[in-house]
């Protein structure tokens, strides 16, 4: 199973999971332009995708949503209880693209399942998608990563987690008014540096990789985020590249290509 993020953050997500016989994207939050060049820079076709998973319905998420499952004719997977908010986002999708979950699913050889995050949406969700015995899931847009999510992280080859910001940045930034900052930290907010450590901490054993997401482009960096979470994790005695690695993604650029070899 291959995963590569096409960019997160704030202004669009989007993630490419390939097994060798099915691809899927989970979010179309990028314009549709970006993200059709970028898959075809990885040679896929947008004709090929077969399904597109929805973890909420922000519009950084959900962008390109519609456009993209009605020109490639790509069905779009979401919660039950999502649907009625998405439909009034994403007038697009065509009515026999629609698919409704409140259960484990399938999309050709991929397993999916599905657990809930905390986050300020209608419902926001996290998917666990599972091949031949390898497990990648997938966790960003969320305040708080409680005993359940992380019980549904476990096992993992690959988790892609939210480090959306750096507190002392965030607090700091001249920009951002005292409501947005309440609202980033807030339990259904967004995922600090901090407080992705402490996720990858309880992680590490049983995944070998961590891919930080959504990080925020004012109160954040790639270099930050990766530097301060390795320091925390130093603090437990976890060290970067022998107990765990640590790669980051980018909000204007493909990330690497992480294969997970199968366990069969």
């Amino acid at each position: 199973m291959k995963i590569v993020n096409l960019g997160s953050g704030s202004k669009g997500n989007c993630t490419v999971v390939a097994s060798d016989n099915t691809t899927i994207l989970i979010d179309a939050g990028l314009p549709i332009l970006e993200i059709e060049a970028k898959l075809n820079s990885l040679g896929i076709d947008p004709i090929n995708i077969s399904g597109i998973l929805v973890t909420h319905e922000h519009i950084d998420h959900i962008k390109s949503l519609g456009k993209l499952s009605k020109k490639y004719h790509i069905p779009v997977y979401a919660h039950i209880s999502e649907w009625p908010v998405l439909e009034t986002k994403a007038k697009d999708i065509l009515p026999q693209s629609k698919h409704a979950f409140d259960n484990d699913f399938y999309i050709g050889d991929l397993t999916i399942s599905a657990f809930g995050l905390s986050h300020d949406a209608n419902l926001c969700v996290g998917y666990s998608v599972y091949n031949a015995g390898a497990k990648f899931s997938i966790a960003t847009d969320l305040g708080c990563c409680p005993k359940d999510v992380i019980e549904k992280l476990k096992g993992s080859n690959l988790v892609l987690l939210e480090a959306n910001h750096d507190e002392n940045l965030l607090m700091n930034n001249a920009h951002y008014p005292l409501i947005l900052k309440k609202r980033i930290i807030s339990n259904k907010g967004h995922l600090s540096n901090r407080q992705s450590a402490e996720v990858i901490s309880q992680l590490v054993g049983g995944t070998s990789q961590i891919l930080l997401g959504h990080l925020s482009e004012e109160n954040n960096s790639p270099l930050l985020a990766y530097n301060t979470i390795k320091s925390l994790l130093a603090q437990k005695g976890i060290v970067e590249g022998e107990h765990i690695f640590i790669d980051v993604t980018y909000q204007h650029r493909i990330s690497n290509i992480f294969e997970i070899k199968s366990s069969k």
